[in-house]
């Protein structure tokens, strides 16, 4: 017998068939390659018990100068600011009514209540705060109507629903008393209209909210009913933030009043003059610091047209967040873009800034008065997928588009990928804009977390080793990201809740499941004759927490010929204390499967991490049939 050492090529390979990429990987799930060797990918756990309202697709981290610590997070629904452990809501408002609007009728038995308020504009989700109501003369106390809710439903032009509720949440209930309005001093004031967390493409029935508007009648495509997606990032120590398709706001950290202040429409700002009102993406160029809006809605005449312009980017004029008229004693302007239909996103590089639109690349430069900013066509052909597709690394922005993955370092080039028909050929591309990329510097990663074409959610991720030049594929829900570096660690969000990354080896405590490695297949010998495996000479490393309690498995599976379904022959435990593993198999075709097994007691698989090395198998051949 023979020890024949199985060491695979890094990285994934899915462009094949299984047979033809022998010697590879073709399969994995919570995996990453780092120098050559597969690893388990590290765990994450709770950055905090806080928890925030809707999908987040948008953290911005930065710090003042007292050196406190912020991040910024706009989800489907608000916008907040992270501070120590807490959430602080900063959402804007779209409007504040005149005392006595706002009336409120209760139904004795029910806990719906049902507000009549003029024209409100609202969409169902959205949060109105009342202020100044007295008791409707029941179990509707005035401390019960005196706090934010969220619309029910919408019912009319004039008219939607709330379920009462007490100060602690619990549902309130109406009785026969509660026969009042809320008295003339009612006061509600409505934040921006919340968005979905899915994507609509088109108007007419089912597009939109349940309830939002009348039913077979055709809902406008805005800011309010398709998925949300902010932008945002600092202007000093404050934070200009944008809803796509929306509007754009200024929140001024530096007052001390976090938690008790919200974020103020830009064109609203002491001193303001021909502020855009609407845009698709907002940032700051860094090195000469203007406000630059990214599809914009242009001047016309004394005043901002309030239509959006989705190829037009307008500039503020330099170190000055106000200031948008454009003047020869200024460096505020606009310029508007040819190729293509659409601005989808921009991103900072290096001594520029990289816009892309639906259909091209287009480079944006500063270059002074009087024309402040040149621009010049890239690459025609290569647009971005969603706007946060685009990720800024040491080797320069990569993204994902339609067809692939590009870097750019100077030039466009194509990355070859090995996992490129397995992405594309199960992604919903109606759910495109959901897409988001992730830098994971630690470990020389770019990475793509995408809706799979049997979801409507986040469910997947495809990765990238830059050093390397190796690809890995995954099973994760996240919808957005921000790496290490003003926080310790990589955060991302998921269900409410933000965690830290790369910690530990489990999943927020408990056991991370479905974590393996699978080989293609690989032929004993040459393939010709039967041969079998009878021992296996295990090479893993066990990290993190790990003991001779805890545990992973080799699976061996086995078909004859290519076209044959690929069978389980074996499934054995290895421990840190595991020295060979007994086994019998023969085949002309076999795979190696490396895996946490799910199944496995707790206590075996918590703070379990591996790598693997170079496993040995003893081969024999066992004739032709």
């Amino acid at each position: 017998m023979a020890l024949e050492k199985f060491i695979l090529r890094p990285g994934i390979n899915r462009e094949g068939t299984d047979y033809s990429n022998d010697g590879g990987w073709f399969d994995a799930n919570f995996v990453r390659f780092r120098k050559g060797l597969p690893e388990k990918i590290g765990g994450w756990a709770k950055a905090t018990l806080s928890t925030f309202v809707g999908t987040a697709r948008s953290l911005h981290p930065w710090v003042d100068l007292a050196l406190t610590k912020f991040l910024g997070l706009g989800t489907t629904f608000k916008f907040y600011i992270k501070e120590g452990d807490n959430f602080y809501d900063i959402t804007p408002l779209r409007s504040t009514t005149a005392a006595g609007d706002v009336t409120f009728a209760a139904t004795n038995g029910s806990s719906t209540i049902t507000i009549t308020d003029t024209s409100h504009g609202a969409v169902t989700n959205d949060f109105v705060t009342f202020s100044g109501a007295s008791s409707l003369g029941g179990n509707v106390t005035a401390a019960v109507l005196n706090q934010e809710y969220q619309i029910l439903l919408v019912t009319g032009a004039n008219t939607y629903t709330i379920t009462a509720k007490d100060t602690s949440g619990a549902t309130v209930t109406a009785n026969a008393s509660d026969s009042g309005n809320g008295g003339s001093s009612v006061v509600g004031k409505y934040q921006i209209n919340v968005g979905l967390d899915s994507y609509v493409e088109s108007t007419g029935w089912g597009a939109g909210t349940w309830g939002a508007g009348t039913w077979g009648s055709a809902t406008a495509i805005t800011a309010a009913n398709q998925l949300r997606i902010w932008s945002q990032d600092n202007f000093g120590e404050d934070l200009v933030i944008n809803v796509r398709a929306g509007g754009i706001f200024y929140y001024d950290t530096s007052a001390g009043t976090l938690g008790t202040t919200r974020a103020t429409a830009l064109a609203d700002l002491s001193g303001a003059n021909l502020a855009p009102t609407k845009a698709l993406q907002v940032l700051v160029s860094d090195i000469d610091r203007h406000v630059i809006c990214f599809g914009a809605d242009p001047i016309s005449g004394s005043s901002r047209s309030g239509t959006l312009d989705p190829m037009l980017i307008a500039f503020s004029d330099q170190e000055n967040v106000t200031e948008w008229e454009p003047l020869p004693t200024n460096t505020a302007g606009s310029l508007r873009l040819s190729a293509g239909s659409s601005i989808v996103g921009a991103i900072r590089a290096r001594q520029e800034t990289l816009v892309w639109t639906d259909t091209s690349l287009y480079s944006l430069t500063f270059v002074g008065q009087p024309f402040t900013f040149g621009v010049n066509l890239v690459n025609e052909g290569v647009g971005l997928i969603s706007p946060n597709a685009a990720i800024n690394s040491p080797k320069g922005i990569f993204w994902m588009d339609k067809k692939g993955f590009y870097n750019y370092n100077g030039q466009v080039q194509d990355i070859p990928c090995t996992v490129q028909d397995y992405v594309f050929s199960d992604f919903n591309e109606g759910q495109s804009f959901q897409a988001f990329g992730f830098l994971n510097k630690e470990f020389d990663e770019v990475g793509w977390f995408y809706v799979s074409s049997s979801a409507s959610v986040i469910d997947r991720y495809v990765v990238y080793n830059y050093e390397e030049r190796v690809w890995t594929i995954g099973q994760l829900n996240r919808s957005a990201w921000v790496d290490e570096g003003i926080f310790d660690s990589p955060m991302a969000t998921s269900s409410g809740y933000l965690y830290n990354h790369e910690t530990g080896n489990d999943n927020d405590g408990s056991p991370m499941d479905n974590v393996f490695i699978e080989s293609s297949d690989f032929a004993l010998g040459n393939g010709e004759q039967f041969q079998s495996i009878s021992r296996i000479i295990p090479d893993i490393k066990f990290t993190g927490s790990g003991g001779s309690g805890q545990t992973i498995n080799f699976v061996l599976k086995q078909r004859d010929f290519p076209g044959d379904s690929l069978v389980t022959e074996s499934t054995n435990t290895c421990t840190s204390s595991t020295t060979r593993i007994d086994t019998r198999l023969r085949a002309r075709q076999a795979a190696l499967r490396i895996e946490s097994d799910d199944d496995n007691s707790e206590g075996a698989r918590l703070g379990v991490g591996f790598r693997v090395g170079a496993t040995r198998m003893d081969l024999k051949v066992n004739g032709r049939r």
